[in-house]
């Protein structure tokens, strides 16, 4: 049972955690500390990615767990210790700001961003209903209609909502397709049909539709994915016939997913042919614009995306090419009607979706979460600063430090690119002469291993993947600050490992 003189304690502890003062000095510490540490790595000073053993890691974080606390009342060395965890931290961390990162489609996010979304996470300002985030709430939703107009809906006519990431993203455009093709699929579920419904889809789609249509009752083997063109994108012409099959021995089509672009190589799908086949053939469009849909803010690459307004549905992740700390994407409907359709749910204690008012406004509603953070307040206070035009620099830049590395690829007789790029996203391979007569698997296997060799030194950070089962290097270059030079010592530095390794020497 507990005494006054441990319920004493127990109130000394928390008001040393809540203390007004210690989170002044300490929060004064760490401006100072993310200040300097954003400099050493925008100068490319130490390693990108600083290597170290899962387990190493794991070790040291939980010896921090197991360390004696601190009194709570000495504030002074509170102050003291949580620097020492933020300088830990930030000695472990992946280093994203370093120029040399042209790595996964995760940016070098603005850094204010980071300080509007810290307002969130410090005063905590949860959504689901209106009331808990009245803020959060207004800050997603005049972005929504600002990013709506962007893809070219008219003010009013269209929905949107912010979801944690672009995989529930996707799951929440496809919940609303399925539930809009296939009536009482949400009430009575999927048994009972005469034909498994199909979800069909770009080749190269990205993992999370797969994980959709397992999470949505379709099943991982009714996904049916359309043939590439020869920039592997949807072919408009393979996906008429193949709707067109579907339908003469009436299988439900749930939805078309296209890509703008895809995630192996960066292929934006011609929207406008395809939205003609899918609105033929009466079944819903769904574009995952997760990294391609920030091109809507170029004028310069508009292009890219035309027809994105004629999708059904929408995917576009804030967290990739606007360039916001991770996590959050915008989910869109074309038609304002659909915005209810994904979660067919009462919750009277709640929110009632049939009251005027307030309702309206109860994201909870609308997204797999109920308790969702603000993830909003970083895109809206960025966007508030600098308006539209810091976007559009963001994609115009990285987007053209694409194209010049894939010139610098072409000009080099021992690297070899696997296409031209469209935008940011560059895959190629180093082919050095000892490799000329090697086996394509051989070649694969070698850039696996040039890569991880890369990597682990901390001088560059780039990822591979496979293209036609033949492994590769790719890059993303999502780091505004990266520049030509450091692409040419990018090629440097993957020639010299790849000459080690083939020596069987360590760097």
């Amino acid at each position: 049972m507990s005494t006054g003189a441990d319920m004493a304690a127990a109130r000394q502890r928390i008001a040393a955690a809540y203390d007004p003062e210690l989170f002044q000095e300490a929060g004064q510490r760490l401006i100072a500390q993310l200040s300097a540490h954003l400099r050493k790595v925008q100068a490319a000073d130490g390693s990108v990615l600083p290597w170290r053993d899962p387990a190493a890691n794991v070790a040291e974080a939980a010896s921090y767990l197991a360390a004696e606390p601190l009194n709570p009342c000495q504030r002074e060395q509170l102050a003291d210790r949580f620097a020492q965890l933020v300088a830990l931290m930030l000695r472990r961390g992946h280093n994203l700001h370093d120029p040399r990162y042209i790595g996964h489609q995760v940016p070098a996010s603005v850094p204010l961003a980071g300080l509007l979304d810290a307002v969130g996470s410090v005063t905590n300002q949860p959504m689901a209903i209106y009331d808990m985030g009245p803020w959060a709430t207004a800050a997603e939703w005049a972005l929504v209609e600002h990013l709506g107009q962007q893809i070219g809906w008219a003010p009013q006519s269209f929905a949107g909502l912010v979801t944690h990431g672009g995989s529930l993203a996707n799951l929440t455009a496809l919940l609303a397709a399925r539930n809009v093709a296939l009536a009482g699929a949400w009430e009575q579920g999927l048994a009972g049909r005469p034909e498994p419904p199909v979800l069909v889809v770009h080749g190269d789609a990205h993992y999370s539709i797969g994980r959709a249509a397992g999470v949505l009752g379709v099943g991982t083997s009714q996904v049916l994915r359309v043939g590439l063109d020869a920039r592997r994108r949807m072919d408009p012409n393979r996906l008429q016939d193949l709707l067109a099959q579907l339908r003469a021995r009436g299988q439900d089509v749930v939805a078309v997913v296209a890509c703008s672009c895809s995630t192996p190589i960066g292929a934006f799908d011609p929207l406008p042919e395809i939205a003609d086949v899918c609105r033929r053939h009466e079944v819903w469009l769904h574009v995952d614009a997760a990294h391609g849909g920030s091109a809507c803010l170029s004028p310069r690459h508009r292009d890219l995306v035309a027809g994105l307004d004629r999708a059904d549905s929408v995917v576009w992740d804030a967290h990739k090419m606007l360039f916001m700390p991770a996590l959050c994407a915008f989910v869109f409907f074309r038609d304002k009607a659909h915005r209810f359709e994904a979660f067919r749910q009462e919750a009277p204690y709640l929110f009632d979706p049939t009251a005027p008012g307030l309702a309206e406004y109860d994201s909870g509603l609308r997204t797999v979460e109920c308790t969702k953070r603000a993830a909003a307040f970083g895109l809206w206070g960025v966007w508030s600063l600098f308006g539209p035009q810091l976007f559009a620099d963001l994609v115009d830049v990285t987007f053209a430090l694409g194209q010049q590395f894939y010139e610098k690829l072409l000009a080099a007789p021992d690297f070899e690119a696997v296409h031209e790029p469209q935008c940011n996203i560059v895959v190629f391979r180093f082919v050095p002469h000892e490799l000329v007569d090697a086996t394509r698997d051989a070649v694969g296997r070698f850039q696996l291993e040039l890569r991880r060799r890369l990597i682990e030194s901390g001088e560059f950070y780039i990822v591979s993947t496979k293209i036609d089962g033949v492994g590769a290097l790719r890059a993303t270059i999502i780091n505004p600050l990266t520049t030509p030079d450091h692409l040419d010592h990018l090629l440097a530095a993957i020639r010299r490992h790849g000459h080690d390794l083939l020596s069987g020497r360590r760097s």
